[in-house]
């Protein structure tokens, strides 16, 4: 019988490394504090605790468990050596248990961070429920079902552009001085190179842009909306079979771009703030993006791949041009000292480097000759 193969191994090779990621961040002064990387199993209950951070940690680890189990049941093996899904669930959680245990572990050796027996319980119970959740959905024959979903909507090379997409919203929820707004580096850029090179003669080459840094107006906020909305949506044109799909996949893309910022706004500020940030440009420019993306439908789909493109330096360039306000300062300060730094590192270089890894994968494309120009059918 033909072998099985699956992408799911790859993937959680890849979420492993992002739970590395957010759980030694900031990486930074690290020593000897004195305690036994193991004495927290033994702590006392923690004193401090909110419900975010109990669902933080179960949810964090639910992903990993649902990809180890997926990768470990249908991995490249004949049908009768297949584990089953028992023996699969158990092998994932066990996983995702060691990655918890050895990570705790390494924060005892950072004073920014607090081990905690609780928080090692917590990541395995998400562990194990991703897991089920993956052995469930193998057992009702959903992932194969998936396979024939994907294989009818998109063409054969999609498989970058569905990444990128599925990234896309856990990007917008580190917050955006301009909503959608994406890749907003510039500045920090600049503060972070001069002091770097402070109290050394090559600061005096570093260029700065001398002209004062003006924030948008409502027109160009009203622009950087509607790219930042449009941009996905010829993405995903870029690796589709048909008009009408094409139309379901804009509006739902739209959809989730709203709903996450939304998500944003509400842990930054709270919940009674969430819908703050639509503000009328902000409406206009959501509605021009998603009649922008109707209206290129029958775009080509090498077409859309160029537009992307053109559609992201745009974007950069309008973004990268206005600086960040005091209060979104002092709200990404929230980000970076609060609740969040579970989060905040992950969540920051999506933010950051999402547009400029689009445009890396979109001109590899292109200059290899994967988005052909075909009207779909």
């Amino acid at each position: 019988m033909a072998a099985r193969k699956t992408s799911a191994w790859p993937l959680a090779q890849a979420y492993a490394a992002l739970v590395v990621y957010a759980s030694l961040y900031p990486f930074t002064e690290w020593r000897d504090q004195g305690i036994g990387p193991g004495a927290f199993l033994t702590a006392p209950w923690p004193r401090y605790w909110t419900g975010f951070d109990f669902a933080a940690n179960a949810i964090g680890y639910a992903p990993l468990g649902f990809l180890l189990a997926l990768s470990v049941l249908r991995r490249a093996r004949p049908e009768p050596v297949a584990p089953g899904i028992g023996a699969a669930i158990v092998v994932a959680t066990v996983s995702g248990a060691v990655l918890s245990l050895a990570m705790e572990a390494l924060q005892t050796y950072l004073p920014a961070r607090v081990p905690s027996n609780v928080d090692f319980g917590l990541n395995v119970l998400g562990t194990a429920i991703g897991a089920l959740l993956a052995g469930a959905l193998e057992k009702w024959g959903a992932v194969d079902r998936w396979g024939r979903f994907r294989l009818r909507w998109f063409v054969d090379e999609a498989r970058g552009a569905l990444v990128l997409l599925a990234l896309w919203p856990f990007a917008l929820l580190f917050p955006a001085a301009v909503p959608l707004g994406l890749g907003q580096v510039f500045e920090r850029l600049e503060a972070a190179l001069a002091d770097w090179l402070l109290d050394t003669p090559f600061l005096e080459w570093l260029p700065v842009r001398d002209i004062e840094l003006q924030p948008l107006v409502p027109g160009t906020e009203l622009v950087c909306v509607a790219l930042g909305a449009l941009v996905p949506c010829l993405l995903a044109y870029s690796v589709m079979r048909s008009l009408a799909r094409r139309a379901v996949a804009a509006a739902v893309l739209v959809t989730v771009g709203v709903a996450a910022t939304a998500l944003s706004a509400a842990l930054s500020w709270g919940p009674v703030h969430a819908w703050a940030w639509l503000s009328l440009p902000v409406r206009l420019g959501l509605v021009t993006g998603l009649v922008l993306a109707l209206l290129l439908l029958r775009m080509p789909r090498g077409g859309c791949a160029a537009l992307v493109l053109l559609a992201l330096v745009i974007h950069l360039s309008l973004l990268n041009q206005a600086p960040a306000s005091a209060y979104f300062t002092h709200t990404l300060q929230a980000w970076e000292q609060g609740r969040f730094i579970r989060f905040h590192g992950l969540a920051q270089w999506l933010g950051w480097l999402w547009p400029y890894v689009t445009l890396a994968y979109v001109l590899v494309r292109l200059s290899t000759g994967e988005a052909p120009p075909r009207i779909p059918q």
